[in-house]
C-alpha cells in the first residue's frame, strides 16, 4: 500500500499543486469551507437528536432542511480532502492520526446514511428518546474525532 501512496504523491498534478505558493492553501481553505457547511448541518440536527434545541421543530423537517447544507459540505470536502492528502501521502500513511480520521470518516459516513437517517425521518413519537441521543451522541462524537484527527495531521 505504501507504493500506491508514493505514486499518488509524486503524480505531475500532486508535484505541481505543493510546488504551487497558491494551490495548497486554497484547495486547505476550501475544505474549511466544507467543514463549516458540513458541520452546521450536523450540529443543528445531532443536537436536536440529543433535545437540546430546536425542540419546536420536527426532527425530520430539520434533517430535511438541512441535507443540501450537509451534501455541498460532503461534496466541498472529499474531493478536497482526497487531494491534501494525497499531496503528503507516504507521510499520512506512517500516522496514526491520518487512520483514525479515516476509519471515523468511513464510520460516520456509514451511521450517517443508514441508521442516522431512519432515525431522524421517524416521526418523533416513534423513535424513542435513548435511540435519537445515542445516534445523535456517536455521529458528534465520530464528527469530532474526525476533525481532531484531522488537527493532529498537521502537528505529528
Amino acid at each position: 500500500m505504501l507504493d500506491f501512496f508514493a505514486w499518488l504523491q509524486y503524480s505531475p498534478l500532486l508535484v505541481e499543486m505543493r510546488g504551487s505558493p497558491w494551490l495548497f492553501p486554497a484547495i486547505a481553505g476550501l475544505h474549511l469551507l466544507g467543514l463549516a457547511l458540513l458541520s452546521g448541518a450536523v450540529l443543528i440536527v445531532d443536537l436536536r437528536l440529543l433535545g437540546l434545541g430546536l425542540s419546536r421543530q420536527p426532527v425530520a423537517q430539520l434533517a430535511r432542511d438541512v441535507e443540501p447544507w450537509l451534501l455541498a459540505g460532503l461534496l466541498v470536502m472529499l474531493p478536497t480532502g482526497g487531494l491534501l492528502f494525497m499531496c503528503f501521502a507516504t507521510k499520512y500513511y506512517y500516522l496514526p492520526s491520518f487512520w483514525v480520521k479515516l476509519g471515523c470518516l468511513c464510520l460516520v459516513l456509514l451511521l450517517t446514511f443508514s441508521v442516522r437517517r431512519r432515525i431522524v425521518m421517524l416521526d418523533d413519537m416513534n423513535a424513542s428518546a435513548i435511540q435519537s441521543k445515542l445516534v445523535g451522541s456517536i455521529s458528534l462524537s465520530l464528527w469530532a474525532g474526525i476533525v481532531l484527527a484531522g488537527r493532529l495531521i498537521g502537528f505529528p
